[in-house]
């Protein structure tokens, strides 16, 4: 690479912002209140004609849950999350 090339990966700000984009209000305030105790948002999964599901993950990374659409923890979505 050059110093003149573009640099066109998100940084992870950005990526964070983007994914928080994706969230609906009850979904984000939910986020909001879970972040103080070390939850974080992880990634949104995005099914064919269904509304997407973002899966958030605990401070320690051994508990990962999906916020509903109402903006409520699930802490047992109904699906395997893979380690990462």
């Amino acid at each position: 690479m050059t110093a003149n090339t573009i640099e066109r990966r998100l940084s992870d700000e950005e990526i964070k912002s983007r994914l928080r984009g994706l969230l609906n209000d009850e979904q984000r305030q939910t986020l909001s209140e879970l972040e103080r105790f070390g939850w974080e948002l992880k990634f949104v999964r995005r099914p064919m004609f269904q509304p997407s599901i973002p899966v958030i993950v605990d401070g320690d990374r051994r508990t990962y849950a999906v916020l509903e659409l109402d903006g409520t923890l699930n802490e047992n979505p109904g699906f395997d999350i893979r380690e990462t």
